[in-house]
């Protein structure tokens, strides 16, 4: 029988999972990541640093406030969506300091595969952003908390997938 810290875990990475998929939804549909879905991500991250495998207290207070650091002037220069953005810090607090750097890296990855699918999907989008040369507002339009969420599952997730199909 399972106990209580194996079973936070995995409760947490189930719903995590569950809400990433509907903030994926929301913003591919509607380029809304909703309020409310980041705070039941702030609210999984108490058990997750308290009872389960997560980072320690600073470790997760670090990593949110780089993740600011990081996202605010992004934010400010209209490269990054403020949903994007309070996305983006709330999972940092789960994934704490030490694996924020791969978190980042993850994301940016595949940030550049969801653009390109994104063009794709849009061959008329990619003929004006090639004729306008990255100019104008045309190509902001990314859905880029399916990236974040990628990048989620694969640095909070993936290691007990893993390690439970092993």
């Amino acid at each position: 029988m399972p106990g209580l810290n194996e079973l936070t875990q995995w409760s947490v990475i189930i719903l995590l999972a569950v809400i990433l998929t509907i903030i994926s939804v929301s913003d591919i549909r509607h380029r809304r990541i909703p309020n409310w879905s980041v705070l039941v991500i702030l609210g999984l991250s108490i058990p997750w640093i308290l009872l389960g495998p997560g980072p320690s207290v600073l470790s997760a207070s670090a990593a949110i406030l780089i993740a600011f650091g990081v996202t605010w002037p992004l934010y400010a220069f209209g490269l990054f969506g403020a949903g994007d953005s309070k996305l983006l810090m709330a999972l940092s607090l789960l994934v704490g300091l030490q694996n924020l750097l791969v978190f980042f890296v993850v994301v940016a990855i595949a940030g550049g595969a969801v653009a390109v699918a994104s063009l794709a999907a849009d061959p008329t989008r990619a003929l004006v952003l090639f004729q306008l040369r990255g100019k104008g507002g045309y190509g902001k339009d990314v859905p880029y908390g399916v990236a974040i969420a990628i990048g989620a599952i694969f640095v909070i997730a993936w290691p007990f997938v893993r390690t439970a199909l092993a």
